[in-house]
């Protein structure tokens, strides 16, 4: 049964939809996309799975006033809601994995299990791009300062989409026209306020000892593929896996393989959450 709901947090109401019956996986998404780049891995574990994924402030059909708020609040206000207050596997790329991993250090009884797909990571080391990739960068920042949101859009799409390791337009088609219908929506949308959330999670990611699952796409900026290697190296129970022929959004190149490879997870998940820290 597929049902959306709406969720009230602070001055924001969360908008967002489930689909399944079972144990709740809850999805997060990029900050260039929203709840839609999750579509087939939802439709995939359904048979199996209560699967959940909600749009973040400033994102799709979520609304409200702009205020200081915390993300990972919000993202427990959603399991409460839609998942019963179940102990529930994250599944976060990008800034969603960074929202996923904080909520799992402040809400360890919360979480069984966790997938980091391209992961932000707070306190990460930064990293240092070199020549080649700053001169791709510069357009972007270009447009940025202009405010120029089509061309912010593109460009986009070519970086995060496409690949900085790859040519533009490697991704065509209705794929291409999602990810700049998202990402077009959330640079249009009114200012929703910055998260106040703080967790050193890079320096404490040996604390969580349930299985992780890590992804990235080797098409990726090479220091974000690092990042997620020295994750999975940090992590007790951390799984990596390089999605081939894939840049920074490995769910929506390969949504078949991708679902394959999350059922395969979820089924070494154990049920509970009780002893997800040391």
């Amino acid at each position: 049964m597929h049902s959306r709901f709406d969720v009230a947090n602070g001055h924001a109401v969360l908008a967002g939809e489930t689909v399944g019956r079972g144990d709740p996986v809850v999805f997060l998404h990029a900050s260039i996309c929203d709840r839609r780049m999750w579509r087939p891995q939802m439709a995939g574990i359904a048979a199996s799975c209560q699967a959940i994924a909600y749009d973040r402030r400033g994102f799709g059909d979520t609304h409200g006033q702009a205020e200081e708020h915390s993300a990972v609040a919000d993202l427990m206000a959603v399991i409460d809601a839609a998942a019963g207050g179940k102990p529930v596997i994250l599944v976060g790329c990008s800034q969603g994995a960074r929202i996923a991993l904080d909520a799992a250090l402040l809400h360890p009884a919360s979480v069984r299990g966790l997938v980091l797909i391209s992961p932000t990571v707070a306190g990460a080391p930064e990293a240092a791009l070199p020549p080649a990739l700053q001169a791709l960068m510069a357009p972007l920042k270009a447009a940025e300062a202009a405010r120029d949101i089509d061309q912010v859009n593109r460009l986009k799409a070519r970086l995060f989409l496409d690949g900085p390791l790859a040519a533009e337009g490697r991704v065509a088609g209705s794929v291409r026209e999602q990810f700049l219908d998202m990402h077009g929506q959330a640079l249009r949308a009114a200012p929703a306020g910055a998260s106040q959330d703080n967790v050193a999670a890079y320096s404490r990611l040996q604390e969580f000892t349930a299985p992780a699952l890590v992804m990235w796409g080797n098409l990726d900026f090479p220091h974000i593929q690092e990042r997620a290697r020295r994750v999975v190296q940090m992590l007790p129970q951390g799984e990596a896996y390089e999605s081939v022929d894939a840049a920074h959004l490995p769910s929506m190149d390969h949504p078949a393989a991708i679902t394959e490879r999350l059922l395969a997870f979820i089924g070494r998940c154990p049920p509970g959450a009780d002893q997800a820290f040391s």
